[in-house]
């Protein structure tokens, strides 16, 4: 009874055991239209999955936008924006390629086990475009972006921006982040790498900067020179344009008359130094020609002149014809020059004069270190030149107190050695301006080649203006926040009350000289301008 019931129960036992594995044969029949068991695709565990189903895995995983930080900020980089595409066919191809080269009886096993002997891996098949994916990163780091700013003069040069620290996205650093989470299965976010800047420290590109912005608002050309006298270092704006020599070259003159004089000027050239440096007298300069020439020739003195500019390594300045002078046939009436030669030439330069800011700037610098006993000048002219004399230049030039335009530009109190000249067309000045914080050569012209007239009240506000922003520049910390045209109105009417407290004091004087005492007509005092001098070449 036992032994019928023991091969009852074996029987049944193999029964429900066929039976089992003959359901679980039916099902694997359906399997195999499924992937492998322990299969990964691209890093995602597709084990038993449809092909309609891994393919929806894979691409809701891959296509979703990828996550990118910037610092806290989180932004979305969409896949068809950086030309991502995904192989989704080519992958389940080849995991249907392992499927079908399977051994039935060991998929079979594989199956009831619901676990792979061997694990299959299929790596992600995908590509993008890492042009466009560098340009979204760019577009990124423009919108968040917080470069440092350096300490700013702003246009109207009365205010100042204050420098700032910042930062900005490193995209070689980004890159190979964001790529490796590109084609991240788990985690497909990034974060961009961010160098931080320190504050700038305030530049000569600032006050360039800034004069470019005023000179953009003139209809004609500007040229401007500047130099720090303790750096050397130097910022031109069209400097190495060829200008009219205008009375600035009587700077040149200067520099000749002391280098020719064996001892301290006599009384009267110092007469007419004085004549020609504050009042700008074309007379007085031919009259140092004179003394230059060692005769009473004006063009050998301009002969002279020339070569030595020439000699200082200032090939672009010339003086062919004296002031107020004629071209004399048997002499040249001009000459040819880098500066001059250039077939786009923006000016119309004095043919008979000329020079350009850069070299008048570098003349300045010249006399400056020459008067602290050092430079080109006692170096070309050891036994000619000393540092006295050119000291004497500068302190000559510190009481030309007409043509305003850089001694606007600076407090009261500043000394400017400066000297001015325009013409019909041309306005500038040219000086070392001796402040506070530091000693600076600054050149400034204005022209207008398209018209024959410039007109003073156009001009002058520039020059002064980037004066200021020069000298602000330089003595940022203690700017000079005087709009120029109220220090030009205020001096013109000092001016004319000093002329008719003088007018009125010559008639009173004329008065008790006849004993009688006419009354001035009011019409008779003309009110004093800020612009008191006559233009000259």
């Amino acid at each position: 009874m036992l032994k019928s019931i023991q091969r009852f129960l074996t029987i049944t036992i193999l029964v429900l055991g066929l039976l089992y594995l003959g359901y679980e044969a039916f099902l694997y029949s359906y399997a195999r239209e499924l992937l492998p068991q322990s299969l990964t695709v691209a890093g995602l565990d597709l084990s038993g999955m449809s092909r309609p189903e891994a393919a929806e895995v894979l691409n809701e995983h891959y296509l979703t936008p990828l996550i990118v930080y910037y610092q806290d900020e989180r932004t979305e980089v969409p896949m068809d924006e950086i030309g991502f595409q995904i192989d989704v066919e080519g992958m389940l191809d080849k995991a249907a390629a392992v499927k079908e080269g399977e051994d039935y009886w060991r998929g079979f096993l594989e199956f009831l086990l619901q676990r792979s002997i061997e694990p299959t891996t299929i790596e992600l098949q995908a590509a993008y475009d890492q042009d466009a994916l560098i340009q979204k990163l760019e577009t990124i780091a423009s919108f968040l972006d917080k470069p440092a700013k350096a300490p700013q003069l702003l246009a109207a040069s009365t205010t100042f921006r204050a420098g700032e620290a910042g930062y900005v996205m490193n995209l070689q650093a980004s890159l190979p982040s964001v790529e490796t989470a590109l084609l991240e299965p788990d985690n497909r976010e990034a974060h961009l790498v961010i160098d931080e800047q320190a504050e700038p420290s305030f530049s000569i590109d600032s006050l360039r900067q800034n004069i470019v912005g005023q000179l953009d608002a003139f209809s004609g050309m500007g040229s401007v020179f500047v130099m720090d006298l303790e750096t050397g270092e130097e910022m031109g704006i069209n400097a190495d344009v060829a200008m009219s020599g205008l009375s600035i070259l009587k700077i040149l003159i200067f520099m000749e008359t002391y280098r020719v004089l064996d001892n301290p000027p006599d009384e009267y050239v110092t007469q007419l130094l004085e004549d020609t440096a504050v009042h700008s007298s074309n007379y007085g300069a031919n009259l140092l020609l004179h003394v230059i020439a060692g005769e009473n020739n004006t063009y050998k003195g301009a002969d002279i002149i020339t070569e030595s500019a020439h000699r200082l390594g200032l090939v672009n300045t010339f003086m062919a014809v004296p002031y107020d002078a004629t071209a004399v046939s048997t002499r040249p009436s001009t000459y040819t020059t880098p500066a001059n030669s250039r077939p786009d030439l923006p000016t119309r330069p004095d043919s008979a004069m000329q020079t350009t800011a850069e070299e008048m700037g570098t003349l300045l610098s010249m006399i400056y270190y020459c008067a602290k006993g050092g430079g080109t000048l006692l170096a070309v002219y050891p036994d000619q030149i000393t540092p006295d004399e050119c000291q004497a230049i500068i302190d000559l030039m510190v009481r030309n107190e007409e043509g305003n335009l850089i001694r606007y530009g600076v407090p009261e109190n500043v000394p400017v050695s400066h000297k001015h000249g325009w013409d019909f067309v041309t306005h500038g000045d040219a000086g070392i301006v001796l402040s506070p914080e530091a000693d600076y050569v600054i050149v400034e012209y204005v022209t207008t080649p398209d018209s024959d007239w410039l007109p003073y009240e156009i001009g002058f506000p520039i020059l002064r203006e980037i004066s200021r922003a020069t000298y602000n520049y330089f003595n940022f910390d203690h700017p000079n926040l005087e709009d120029p045209e109220v220090r030009s109105q205020r001096e013109a009417e000092i001016r004319a009350a000093a002329t008719a407290t003088a007018i009125a004091e010559s008639a009173a004087a004329d008065a008790a000289a006849t004993a009688e005492v006419p009354a001035t007509p009011e019409a008779a005092i003309e009110p004093t301008v800020a612009v008191t001098a006559t233009p000259t070449p």
